[in-house]
């Protein structure tokens, strides 16, 4: 059975669908994005997830990389998702469909990578995340986990159902450890937003 919590994160982000892509990623997504494209590396064709993948943006940025690219996003808000749908330019190499990271709707490794932007911190269950992450990915597929690190002391904020809760680098390598990822690489992209890339053994 669903939790409560994950039904009050959907409505949160219902709420901001039609005005999100004004919101954030005018400035702050496009330099994200940009910065995260220069250090993917994909097989070709490549099969990928974009996980919490909102309006689209990162997805679409991906298939005009990538011409052989195909992909899924997957996120809780239905809002989201028919925004993403609506500006869907790489129909139908892309498709977006409503699941949770806990539980994904999705046969054992089958994507080549994972990307997981400004997501993370939302999830109540981290290691849960990790797990469906690993379950899916292909033998040496990676997860591109991109996301704010620890703020000083602060560790968690209450900015949306749930609250949002921050994680240090090490704390990534253990749930990935936990779960048979092993971490290539760190990299921050803006402030402290840091990229981790991990794969799949």
């Amino acid at each position: 059975m669903s939790e409560p919590i994950f039904d009050q994160k959907a409505s949160f982000f219902d709420g901001w669908a039609p005005n999100y892509d004004l919101i954030f990623t005018t400035i702050f997504y496009q330099s994200l994005h940009k910065r995260l494209l220069s250090y993917v590396s994909l097989p070709h064709p490549s099969y990928v997830l974009d996980l919490g993948c909102g309006t689209g943006r990162l997805l679409n940025r991906l298939a005009h990389k990538f011409p052989d690219l195909q992909g899924t996003g997957v996120d809780l808000s239905p809002q989201m998702l028919k925004e993403a749908r609506e500006n869907n330019r790489h129909h139908p190499r892309l498709i977006y469909t409503q699941g949770n990271a806990e539980c994904l709707p999705f046969a054992d490794h089958q994507f080549d990578a994972v990307f997981n932007t400004i997501s993370f911190l939302h999830y109540p269950h981290p290691q849960k995340v990790f797990k469906e992450v690993s379950r899916i990915l292909r033998p040496q597929g990676k997860f591109y986990l991109v996301d704010s690190t620890l703020l000083g002391t602060v560790r968690s904020i209450p900015f949306s159902p749930g609250g949002i809760r921050f994680y240090s680098a090490q704390e990534r390598e253990d749930f990935a450890n936990n779960v048979g990822l092993t971490i290539q690489a760190h990299y921050y992209l803006l402030g402290r937003v840091l990229l981790s890339i991990f794969v799949n053994k």
